[in-house]
């Protein structure tokens, strides 16, 4: 048997998704409903395949999958989302994961994304692919007769993320362990980047580019 954890906390997109993943016959899922049930399961069963919601409750599941990796590097994690997303793609490259399934997709698709994923392939939908070339053409510019792409960091998404939830210079320095003086200048190298001049600007521009969507604005700051 193929053991699968799939990490959610719809109640109702946990039993759909194991029915279809079980009716296989080779594959077995056990479902968490928190980070906390994950870990714990993580730390007592060994699991082929892992899918991990993009937000259960108030965890990102790529924070969460980070930390999976560090206990388990050789974890092949999918995050399985109902939302389509282009702003989080780097991200999660780099912490390791093997790719997404929208929750929309059918059930051949799902099973397809699994079993592409145990033969150490990335899984992405094609929907994924065209909103990243359009995103990177809508991010780029020409200068001297060469393409120039804007790239952010991860600490600079991370404070992209935290000046769309409203949160306060102190409070973003202590979110991203950095000093004040230190995120300071992390934000004027990003406005640099973006062409803005305020923190509001920013967010606006980092929504349009497409590193962050409406999921990342949970707070109101205008």
């Amino acid at each position: 048997m193929i053991p699968i954890l799939l990490v959610d906390d719809h109640p109702s997109v946990m039993e759909g998704t194991r029915m279809i993943l079980e009716q296989e016959g080779d594959i077995k899922v056990s479902l968490a409903n928190s980070a906390d049930k994950a870990i714990e399961l993580i730390n007592a069963q060994t699991y082929d395949v892992m899918l991990i919601d993009l937000h259960i409750g108030d965890v990102n599941g790529i924070d969460l999958a980070k930390q999976v990796l560090k206990m388990k590097p050789d974890a092949v994690i999918l995050i399985y989302t109902g939302f389509e997303f282009n702003n989080h793609f780097n991200l999660m490259i780099e912490a390791g994961i093997c790719g997404f399934i929208l929750k929309t997709s059918n059930s051949e698709q799902l099973v397809t994304a699994v079993r592409c994923a145990l033969r150490g392939e990335v899984v992405l939908p094609m929907s994924l692919v065209k909103q990243l070339r359009k995103s990177a053409l809508h991010a780029s510019g020409t200068k001297d007769g060469q393409q120039a792409t804007l790239a952010i960091s991860n600490k600079e998404y991370e404070i992209l993320r935290e000046i769309a939830r409203g949160r306060s210079n102190k409070d973003i320095a202590e979110s991203v362990l950095m000093s004040q003086r230190s995120l300071e200048y992390a934000l004027t190298n990003l406005f640099g980047k973006l062409k803005v001049k305020s923190r509001v600007e920013a967010a606006l521009k980092a929504k349009q580019i497409g590193f962050l969507t409406d999921l990342d604005f949970l707070e109101q700051v205008f």
